[in-house]
């Protein structure tokens, strides 16, 4: 597809993606819709989650719903901006907002993050938009758009549910990840179902970033912040053990409670600069000796495109498996040192440190990073195979 089409005859994508705790989810998204407009199409991002500044990104539309968060009694309740629970008045206003713009935008193509693998708390807007898809006049795509790696320990019947929506709905399943890294199968059995509409895109990683003008040895990062207090403590200790001179950057990620911040604002002295946001965190990674941060999908991308060593302590609170999964296939390959998150400490990231500044990069990395064009290119291949779909 051109580029220089005119917005009349380009394909229009709808793309629905729900941020609930961190940002990992909206920014994977925002890049992958990034490169659906650089590739010609027309792209609306629906999103459901608190806003964040600089997402999305330049030459794509933005629809914000109501926004809603996890709620505080749990992951799988959903609360407004002010903490207070989701109801039937909300929903319905949500569920309008968002059929009113399917309508509106009559695309094409329909991506929905995670589901339904994932944010099953959304079904009361989702499953309408099903429907809304199947009873369409001129019935677009409509692909499930997932990471590699699939939380674990699903409650039984989740993952015969989710087999029965991909195979009755969608037309196929965008895993943006490289199967010589990990495959879906690994953490969803019953991908062999719908091997057929399985596609690996690659890992969508950013384009390789300009240097910043700031420079740091050590980058300290905790994806959103809602749960790194522990690993920027453990960060700081290990400096004092160490008694390192290296410039260090301590990226708190917006959502750190604000006594935890303050109290590190109140700690950090000569040689520790700290941030709550940097946009431009992939740029500090190039010139950084050693990146310490949890191992997220988007941050491990980071990481991986600037070739910069890096020791990782996964999320694993709740249950949580994705980002000890993806860690340890890292280890694996030598591209990383892990500290578990139940044996966080200064001594034990003060011994990590000294090993994961040991490793070094291959000449060629064995994953493929070029995820979010390669979304682009699957689409527009799928969409030239369909030409009554115009």
């Amino acid at each position: 597809m051109s580029a220089q089409q005119t917005s009349s005859s380009k394909k229009r994508v709808l793309f629905y993606v729900q941020h609930l705790l961190g940002i990992g989810h909206l920014a994977r998204a925002s890049r992958i819709a990034e490169a659906l407009a650089e590739a010609g199409f027309s792209v609306t991002l629906v999103t459901g989650g608190a806003p964040v500044n600089g997402f999305p990104g330049k030459g794509v539309e933005h629809v914000q719903l109501p926004a809603v968060v996890a709620a505080k009694s749990g992951f799988s309740s959903l609360a407004d901006l002010e903490g207070n629970p989701v109801g039937a008045d909300f929903e319905q206003k949500r569920t309008a907002l968002l059929l009113e713009t399917f309508a509106k935008v009559g695309p094409h193509v329909v991506i929905i993050e995670a589901f339904p693998f994932g944010r099953r708390q959304m079904r009361f807007e989702l499953l309408p938009l099903l429907a809304a898809i199947e009873n369409s006049e001129r019935r677009p795509l409509l692909f499930s758009s997932v990471r590699d790696i699939l939380q674990e320990n699903r409650k039984p019947g989740r993952d015969r549910e989710t087999a029965d929506l991909v195979a009755r709905y969608f037309d196929g399943v965008l895993v943006h990840g490289d199967p010589h890294f990990v495959r879906l199968e690994e953490t969803f059995p019953l991908a062999g179902e719908l091997a057929e509409k399985i596609h690996y895109t690659g890992l969508v990683a950013p384009a390789e970033a300009s240097p910043s003008v700031d420079q740091f040895g050590v980058v300290i990062s905790a994806g959103g912040g809602a749960v790194g207090t522990a690993l920027i403590e453990a960060a700081l200790d290990a400096r004092d053990i160490l008694d390192d001179r290296e410039e260090w950057c301590v990226i708190t990620g917006p959502n750190l409670p604000q006594e935890d911040y303050d109290r590190f604002a109140a700690r950090v002295s000569g040689g520790v600069s700290l941030f709550r946001f940097r946009p431009d965190f992939p740029s500090l990674l190039p010139q950084a000796g050693l990146s310490i941060s949890q191992a997220g999908y988007n941050t491990v991308c980071d990481l991986l495109r600037a070739r910069c060593r890096s020791l990782l302590v996964p999320f694993a609170a709740g249950g949580e498996t994705e980002q000890s999964v993806r860690a340890e296939k890292l280890v694996a390959l030598g591209l990383a040192k892990v500290v578990a998150e139940d044996g966080l400490s200064g001594a034990a990231m003060a011994e990590a440190i000294t090993a994961a500044r040991a490793l070094s990069f291959p000449p060629k990395l064995p994953v493929s990073l070029d995820g979010a064009a390669g979304t682009a290119r699957l689409i527009g291949g799928m969409l030239d195979a369909q030409p009554h779909r115009g």
